[in-house]
C-alpha cells in the first residue's frame, strides 16, 4: 500500500494554508500529565529520598531499597565501557573525541573567557563568564537507548567547567543499558541514578538527601519529564522543551533520490509525530523520491511508525526555484536541515532559521546525530527562530564588571542622578551623589 503523503505545490492558491496544515502541532500541556507531575514534583519537595524510592519503584517496577542503592558507581560504568564489542567501543570513543573537540573550539570562539576595557578616566568595564557548579542530564531509559545523547549533554557540560555532572536514567525491570552507562563513562559523568520521570527532575531540581541539587537540567525526556522541567524552570535552569524530531530536506535533484528517501524516512522512524519534509523545484525528481519512499519502506523495521509519520505529519512540496525554498526553509524553521544540492553554501548564506544545517549531498543527518561533532540537542517546533543547538555557553553564565574610577565616578555620577530624580527615585540620586566632589 502506498504512503500516503501530501504533496503541494507553492503555485497552488491555497499553498500557504496547506502549509500551514502541515506545519500545525500544538504540543499542548496534556492537563492529567501536568497535574501528576505537580503532584510528584510536590511530594519529591517535601519527602525528599522517600518520595523518590516509592516512585521509582512503582513506575519501574524496582525493589529497591534506598535511593543510594539505585547510584551507578564509577567502576560499573568503567566495567561496562571495558565490556563493550571492540568495534562499538571505538565507535563511541571516535563520537565522543568529535564532539569534545568541537565543543572546545565552541568554547574558544564564543568568549569563553570573557573581557575587560579601560575608558580613559580609569573605569574598567568587562565581562566574567564563570561554569555552572553542578548539572543534571537527562537520559530517557526503557526501550530506548540513547548514548549519544549521554555525549552531547555531558561533554559540552565538562568542556564549559561545570563540577559535577549528575545523570539520571531510568531502568525499567532494573534492565541497564550498558552502551549508556559506558557512554557515561567517556564523557566523564560524576554520579549516575537510575531513575527517572517528573520524580527525577524534582530531585535534581529540589535535592535530597541523597541526591544534590543542581544548577541546570538538559535532556530529553517523556511528556511527565517535560512537564516537571517546565514546571522547575526558575528553580533551575532548563535547555528547553522539546517537541518531536523534524527534517527539512531541500535538494535541486542532483542527489540520489534513494539517498533523500531514506533521509526522510531517518527522522519519520523515531515517531509517529516525527515530521520530514522535502522541498524541491523538479517534480520529476520529487516523484522518483516518493517512488523511492514506496520501493524502501517495507525494508524498515520501523515502517509502521515511518508510515504514520510521513502520512500524518510528512509532505513533498514542489517550489517555484531553490530561492523560493528558501524562503519556505525559513518560515519552517526546522531541527535539522539538509541542503542537498550543487554548491550548497550559495544557499546556506540565505538561511537564517534552522537548527543545525547540513551542507552536500554527503552530509546526512544522522552523522550530526552521533559523530560529527556539533551537538544534536536542536530546536524543534519553529523555535529556531529564537533559539540556538545545546552548547558550551548553555553550562556558562556572565558576570558584568563595572569598576568606576574616581574620575569616572563624577561624570556618571551626574548622569545616573540626573535620570533617576527623573524617576523618582531619590536614594538613587543620592547614592550618585555621594561620590561627586
Amino acid at each position: 500500500m502506498p504512503v500516503q503523503i501530501r504533496k503541494l505545490d507553492s503555485s497552488d492558491s491555497d499553498f500557504k494554508s496547506r502549509l500551514s496544515a502541515v506545519l500545525a502541532f500544538e504540543a499542548g500541556e496534556d492537563a492529567a500529565i501536568d497535574q501528576a507531575a505537580a503532584q510528584i514534583l510536590a511530594d519529591v519537595k517535601a519527602r525528599g529520598d522517600a518520595a523518590v524510592l516509592e516512585c521509582t519503584n512503582r513506575f519501574d517496577r524496582l525493589d529497591a531499597a534506598s535511593v543510594a542503592a539505585l547510584e551507578i558507581s564509577q567502576s560499573e560504568m568503567q566495567q561496562a565501557l571495558a565490556g563493550l564489542p571492540a568495534g562499538r567501543r571505538a565507535a563511541l570513543q571516535t563520537a565522543a573525541d568529535r564532539v569534545r573537540a568541537y565543543h572546545e573550539r565552541q568554547k574558544k570562539e564564543c568568549g569563553s573567557d570573557g573581557f575587560t576595557y579601560t575608558e580613559a578616566d580609569g573605569t574598567v568595564l568587562g565581562q566574567k563568564v564563570t561554569p555552572l557548579d553542578r548539572v543534571g542530564i537527562y537520559v530517557p531509559g526503557g526501550k530506548a537507548a540513547y548514548p549519544s545523547s549521554v555525549l552531547m549533554n555531558a561533554i559540552p557540560a565538562k568542556v564549559a567547567g561545570v563540577q559535577e555532572v549528575i545523570m539520571v536514567v531510568p531502568t525499567p525491570s532494573g534492565v541497564k543499558n550498558e552502551l549508556v552507562l559506558a557512554a557515561a563513562a567517556i564523557a566523564g559523568v560524576d554520579r549516575v541514578f537510575t531513575i527517572g520521570g517528573a520524580q527525577a527532575v524534582g530531585a535534581l531540581a529540589y535535592g535530597t538527601d541523597t541526591i544534590p541539587p543542581v544548577d541546570k537540567i538538559v535532556g530529553p525526556g517523556n511528556a511527565y519529564v517535560a512537564a516537571a522541567k517546565r514546571r522547575v524552570f526558575g528553580i533551575v535552569g532548563i535547555d528547553m522543551i522539546a517537541g518531536p524530531s523534524e527534517i527539512l530536506v531541500i535538494c535541486d535533484g542532483s542527489t540520489d533520490p534513494d539517498w533523500v528517501a531514506m533521509d526522510l524516512f531517518s527522522q519519520a522512524e523515531h515517531d509517529e509525530l516525527a515530521q520530514s519534509i522535502l522541498l524541491c523545484p523538479d517534480a520529476a525528481y520529487i516523484e522518483k523520491v516518493e517512488a523511492s519512499i514506496n520501493r524502501q519502506l517495507d525494508a524498515m523495521p520501523r515502517k509502521d511508525v515511518i508510515r504514520t509519520s510521513l502520512t500524518n505529519r510528512g509532505a513533498l512540496l514542489k517550489v517555484r526555484d531553490m530561492d523560493e525554498a528558501c524562503e519556505i526553509a525559513n518560515l519552517i524553521a526546522a531541527e535539522h536541515l539538509e541542503i542537498s544540492a550543487e554548491n550548497p553554501q550559495q544557499w546556506a548564506d540565505k538561511i537564517r532559521h534552522a537548527g543545525a544545517m547540513f551542507l552536500g549531498r554527503f552530509s546526512s543527518e544522522s552523522l550530526g546525530d552521533y559523530c560529527a561533532g556539533p551537538n544534536h540537542v536542536l530546536p524543534t517546533s519553529r523555535t529556531a527562530r529564537f533559539s540556538s543547538p545545546l552548547g558550551v555557553y548553555d553550562f556558562q553564565k556572565r558576570s558584568s564588571i563595572i569598576q568606576v574610577s574616581e574620575a569616572g565616578a563624577q561624570t556618571l555620577g551626574e548622569v545616573a542622578a540626573e535620570l533617576a530624580y527623573g524617576e523618582g527615585l531619590q536614594a538613587h540620586a543620592r547614592s550618585a551623589e555621594y561620590r561627586l566632589k
